[in-house]
């Protein structure tokens, strides 16, 4: 049973931490030390090796701290920063049955074609089903010989191209789960074809846990990669930061073969000509991104991060502030607000939209998705997500940059995701197999 989000959180992950220099080098050079772009930047400062950009952070323009029964919106931070937690506002009225719909083994992830209602169900072991008026068909694609599974490995991300006539799928392998990234042709009736793999990137992953898992097509045609920070526990080997290193990021590449090379790089990417900095890297600062989603009327790019034994955290790239290019999400010098690291350098961090600590909420968020469908009114515009330990399904509302609200919408065992269908509806889906449906309560 896919055990991703909730290894990824608990204590039990938390080797010995590494000791390292006073700030991380983000070139693998001693001369080349990590510093943080001035507030309001969203890219490398000209073209500095080493300069990670970040969104603005300043107190005027970032979300004041509230907090829920279960939950806590984030207020920018500084190493001598105290946050403090005020009540948040009722979300409204949303009322809503998890109402099964189909089954499988072991689903993690769910995608759709753009005119196509068909619904594609990722299954760990290697299968992608399609899944039609709720009836679970035959595999559309059987890699269960390629992959690792168990644990947070195996099958774990798919997309589609925007005319549909391509598949993307994340997926790992070997004892540590090396991560791959592969392309498929798709038919019209949603086959894929196999003798059309091909391998767009390969990443080493070094221990066993914090595999990422998403692949997601974005509203610019380009592929989001959501990388962890290759594992153990507490970053020890400081790659979150280090721009040498894919892991602990959000990467972003065109899918198009350039020349000889299996994809290109898009001109815009913040450290594409950067010397010593991989070209493909997007956002920093991230520990393991489960479940990435962009909001279909937006842009905007949201997605959880689980934490290493304390607070669990939810993200957002606004589309209208860059999309996420070349911010500092914050992890391992922070886990959420809360200092982690100290030998990370603190200045620059993009907080957590809303954060919520250890307990009664649960252990390890599972990333959802905007509302945007049409059978539930009070719903719409607002992000549902879930914890797979205490197995709570919520919605939180943003106005103006903060989270002004936040709601229990059920309690569903498990949760590895939360997904939109082509309509805009939600579901919720389980590693125990069962898939449900957000519906009108």
């Amino acid at each position: 049973m896919l055990v991703a989000a909730l290894l990824a959180a608990c204590g039990s992950d938390s080797e010995p931490l590494a000791t390292g220099p006073s700030v991380t080098f983000a070139t693998g050079d001693s001369d080349a030390p990590v510093t943080s772009a001035a507030p309001g930047e969203t890219g490398p400062a000209e073209t500095t090796p080493g300069v990670i950009a970040t969104a603005p952070t300043t107190a005027s323009d970032a979300p004041q701290p509230t907090s829920s029964d279960s939950a806590t919106t984030a207020a920018p931070v500084a190493s001598d920063t105290v946050v403090t937690t005020a009540p948040t506002a009722p979300l409204g009225d949303p009322v809503v049955a998890l109402t099964p719909v189909a089954t499988a083994a072991s689903p993690v992830d769910l995608a759709w074609r753009a005119g196509d209602p068909t619904l594609f169900v990722v299954e760990q072991d290697g299968l992608v089903r399609q899944l039609r008026d709720f009836v679970l068909g035959d595999p559309v694609l059987d890699i269960t010989d390629m992959t690792s599974g168990g644990g947070e490995q195996g099958l774990l991300g798919l997309t589609f191209a925007a005319d549909g006539t391509l598949a993307y799928i994340n997926y790992t392998d070997g004892d540590n789960g090396d991560t791959h990234i592969v392309e498929y042709a798709v038919a019209a009736d949603g086959t894929f074809d196999e003798s059309t793999r091909r391998e767009l990137l390969f990443i080493e992953q070094p221990y066993s846990n914090h595999n990422g898992g998403n692949v997601t097509v974005g509203p610019d045609g380009y592929l989001y990669i959501g990388m962890g920070d290759g594992g153990s526990g507490g970053d020890p080997e400081r790659r979150a930061l280090n721009l040498t290193s894919l892991l602990g990021k959000i990467l972003r590449i065109d899918p198009a073969p350039d020349g000889d090379a299996p994809y290109g790089i898009p001109a815009d990417n913040p450290f594409a000509g950067v010397d010593g900095a991989r070209p493909e890297i997007w956002s920093v600062g991230v520990r393991n991104p489960w479940r990435m989603s962009f909001d279909r009327e937006t842009g905007d790019l949201w997605f959880g991060d689980v934490g290493q034994g304390e607070i669990e955290e939810i993200d957002v790239a606004w589309a209208d502030e860059g999309g996420g290019r070349g911010y500092n999400f914050g992890w391992s010098a922070y886990e959420g607000t809360e200092r982690f690291n100290e030998d990370q350098p603190a200045d620059g961090a993009t907080p957590p939209i809303f954060e919520y600590p250890h307990g009664d909420a649960g252990c390890s968020v599972s990333g959802g998705a905007v509302y945007r469908g049409a059978a539930i009114p009070a719903l719409v515009g607002r992000y549902v997500y879930a914890d797979y330990c205490s197995g709570t399904v919520f919605a939180i509302r943003a106005e103006d940059r903060a989270v002004t609200g936040s709601v229990v919408l059920g309690q569903f065992n498990s949760v590895s995701a939360v997904r939109e269908g082509p309509d805009g509806e939600l579901y919720v889906l389980s590693v125990g197999g069962t898939i449900v449906q957000v519906q009108p309560g």
